[in-house]
């Protein structure tokens, strides 16, 4: 059974999806660790409730990007991750996570990439005026929000939605979507071929 290590900033909503997906039986895979920059994050009180580990690990104590890193690639070693997932990770993935888990880290963006990359994404095609907003599964690179896409799920944008009620169904279509990525990770139904990826059945 797959070891999956979840990097998390903040709520833990979709830390929560892929726990149920886990417990109904519908993900065959087990979170050993959830790791989080912020101290307070709900994401580690949501962890401990169903007894996975819980780590704070503060990006202050180390004097580079790099030396923070090589502590969380040690724990993720130790805890044998085969799969890391992004889950309201508030901050960009640096090459020495990168080389470590080369097309084994998953994140998903509140926006249809390769459109609104980066923080506020729902806000970005709110104040666009976009018809159809989303979300994507995409695996991480060097490029923020640029990697090769896993799965992305249409949200119809209705006239009288606000930047809040459009943010809360593009999050519902989150939770559907992240954890059928996993899946397909998990039972090895994914290939990458350049930036594309395939999906076997």
């Amino acid at each position: 059974m797959m070891n999956i290590a979840v990097l998390v900033s903040g709520r833990g909503s979709n830390l929560q999806a892929i726990i149920d997906n886990i417990e109904t039986g519908c993900l065959k895979a087990k979170i050993s660790v959830v790791i989080s920059d912020i101290d307070n994050a709900y994401a580690l009180i949501r962890a401990k409730k169903h007894g996975i580990q819980a780590v704070f690990i503060n990006p202050k104590n180390f004097a580079t990007k790099e030396l923070y890193e090589k502590e969380l690639l040690s724990l993720l070693k130790q805890k044998e991750a085969g799969l890391v997932l992004l889950a309201g990770y508030m901050r960009v993935v640096g090459d020495t996570l990168l080389s470590a888990f080369r097309n084994r880290i998953l994140n998903i963006h509140p926006a249809l990439l390769p459109s609104f990359p980066g923080l506020k994404a729902q806000k970005q095609a709110f104040d666009y005026g976009v018809k159809v907003a989303g979300c994507t599964v995409h695996f991480v690179d060097e490029k923020l929000d640029g990697g090769p896409i896993i799965l992305q799920r249409c949200v119809e944008v209705k006239e009288d939605d606000t930047e809040e009620t459009l943010a809360a169904r593009i999050l519902e279509q989150e939770h559907t979507i992240y954890p059928e990525a996993v899946k397909l990770f998990v039972e090895d139904r994914l290939r990458v071929e350049g930036h594309k990826v395939i999906i076997i059945n």
